[in-house]
C-alpha cells in the first residue's frame, strides 16, 4: 500500500507540472491556433533564469521563482510582439516555423551564457517528512501544492474576471472578439505572458528534482503536446486532466513495468485515446 501511495505522490507531481506547461500550450493555441514549439525553450529559460538569481545572485527560492515567471513573461511577450505578430495574416506553417526558430534561438543563447554543461538548482525544501510508513520529499510536497493553487487560480481568473474572458472570448473567435471591441492586441499579450510565466514557474519547482540544461524543455514540450491532444485542442480542463493522465500513467508505468517504458507509454496512451476519442477528452474551446 505504502509503494502504492508512493506512485499516486509521483503521478500528482509529474501532472501537476506537465498540467502547467499545458495549460500555457493551449492558452496559445487559443490565440495562434498553430502549436507554439518555443513554449519549450520558454520552460528552459525559467529554469536558467531562477539558477542565475538563486544560485549566482544569492536570492531565495521564492524570490528565484518570481524573477523566472517576470523574466519569462516579458521573453513570451517580446515573441509575440516581435515574430508572430507580424505574421498573424500568414499561413500557419509560418507561425510553426517562426516557433522552431525561437526555440533553437533560446536555446542557442542559453548554451552561450552558461555552456553545455548540466546545473543543478538549490532549494530549501530538502526535508523528508514521514507520515507513518510513508516517506514524502517535501520539494514533491511543494510542487503538487504549488501547481493546484496556480490551476485553481489560473481557472478563477478566465472564469471570473472581466479580463479572463476576453481571453475566452478571443480563443474562441478572434474576429467576432474585435467586432466587441476587445483590444486583440492587449488580449494575445496578455495570454502570451500568462502561458510564459507558468511555463517559467513549473521550471522552478521542478528543476530542484531534476538538473537544469539547455534541451530541458525537449520532451517536456512533447508531452505537453501530447496532453494538450488528449483533453482537446484549446482545453483548459482538458489540459488539467490530460496532464494528471500522463503524469499518473508515466508513475505507475515507471513502477509496474519499467523505468525505460515510462516515456512510450505517454505516446501508447494517446495512439489509443485518439483511437477512440480522435477530438480529445474535452470539447475544443478554452473555458
Amino acid at each position: 500500500m505504502e509503494l502504492f501511495l508512493q506512485q499516486v505522490l509521483n503521478g500528482l507531481t509529474l501532472g501537476g507540472v506537465y498540467a502547467l506547461v499545458a495549460l500555457g500550450l493551449t492558452l496559445v493555441y487559443g490565440i495562434l491556433h498553430v502549436p507554439n514549439f518555443a513554449h519549450g525553450a520558454f520552460y528552459m529559460a525559467g529554469a536558467y533564469s531562477a539558477f542565475f538569481l538563486i544560485n549566482r545572485l544569492g536570492l531565495n527560492y521564492w524570490w528565484g521563482m518570481l524573477g523566472a515567471a517576470v523574466t519569462v513573461a516579458l521573453i513570451s511577450v517580446l515573441s509575440e510582439r516581435l515574430v508572430f505578430h507580424p505574421l498573424r495574416k500568414a499561413p500557419y506553417l509560418h507561425h510553426m516555423i517562426a516557433s522552431i526558430g525561437i526555440l533553437l534561438f533560446l536555446e542557442a543563447g542559453a548554451q552561450a551564457l552558461w555552456g553545455a554543461d548540466f546545473h543543478r538548482m538549490e532549494t530549501p525544501y530538502t526535508q523528508l517528512l514521514t507520515f507513518g510508513s510513508l516517506t514524502l520529499p517535501a520539494q514533491r510536497l511543494l510542487i503538487i501544492g504549488a501547481a493546484f493553487l496556480l490551476v485553481v487560480l489560473l481557472q478563477l481568473f478566465l472564469t471570473k474576471t472581466i479580463t479572463g474572458a476576453t481571453i475566452v472570448a478571443m480563443a474562441q473567435n478572434r474576429e467576432g472578439a474585435a467586432l466587441v471591441g476587445i483590444d486583440a492586441n492587449r488580449v494575445a499579450m496578455l495570454t502570451f505572458a500568462i502561458a510564459g510565466a507558468l511555463a517559467g514557474m513549473a521550471a522552478v519547482l521542478y528543476a530542484p528534482i531534476n538538473l537544469v540544461y539547455t534541451s530541458m524543455g525537449h520532451l517536456v514540450i512533447t508531452k505537453a503536446f501530447v496532453i494538450i491532444v488528449l483533453g482537446g485542442m484549446g482545453s483548459v480542463p482538458g489540459a488539467i486532466a490530460g496532464g494528471l493522465i500522463i503524469g499518473f500513467a508515466e508513475a505507475f508505468g515507471a513502477f509496474y513495468i519499467s523505468t525505460d517504458y515510462k516515456d512510450i507509454i505517454a505516446f501508447a496512451l494517446l495512439v489509443l485515446i485518439l483511437s477512440v476519442r480522435p477530438q480529445g477528452l474535452f470539447a475544443r474551446g478554452a473555458h
